[in-house]
């Protein structure tokens, strides 16, 4: 076994992936004040070829800062500042997005059993590190993904939630 060099990976490029359809998911980011954790969900973003990243709040705009755990991810994935917070997704429900926190709350609904419609496009919600998605955003959200755990800690890091709820979204559609 070898590791496989960065020429043998076949990644697209930067004005290839601009080009290239993405999955028909967003992601918006609730108050996440890290420039790292922003700058990590940027980076999976690319991965699974997000449409689009909202920043809400306070969220921080793409930075020199950011581009250590972005690696480039910011010159490659579209995304937009809502510095008054989410409020303004209200109306992507009415272009046909399903809004889903991804928050521990009453009648959340564990990954392993969530079903979401893939005939619809995805808005996927992160809260802040601390306090997690707000009340103000989650009586917009068609519902809420909890992500089961089984240790002593009761959350995650913002960035991981983010790669597990859309590799297992990817993993669905590509099933």
């Amino acid at each position: 076994m070898r590791k496989l060099r960065m020429s043998e990976l076949n990644r697209l490029s930067v004005s290839e992936f601009k080009e290239e359809e993405k999955f028909p998911f967003r992601i918006a980011l609730d108050e996440v004040r890290s420039l790292l954790n922003v700058g990590s969900v940027f980076r999976t973003a690319d991965a699974f070829r997000c449409e689009k990243i909202y920043l809400g709040g306070l969220s921080p705009k793409p930075s020199k800062e950011m581009r250590k755990t972005a690696l480039g991810a910011t010159e490659s994935v579209n995304w937009e500042s809502l510095p008054d917070g989410l409020n303004s997704l209200k109306t992507l429900k009415e272009e046909g997005y399903q809004i889903w926190a991804v928050e521990q709350c009453e009648g959340s609904v564990d990954l392993r059993h969530w079903e979401p419609n893939l005939d619809q496009k995805q808005i996927f919600v992160f809260g802040n590190e601390v306090s997690g998605v707000s009340d103000e955003v989650l009586d917009f959200c068609d519902g809420a993904i909890e992500i089961p755990q089984f240790g002593t800690k009761h959350s995650l890091n913002i960035a991981v939630s983010a790669g597990v709820v859309l590799w297992d979204y990817i993993r669905r559609i590509k099933a």
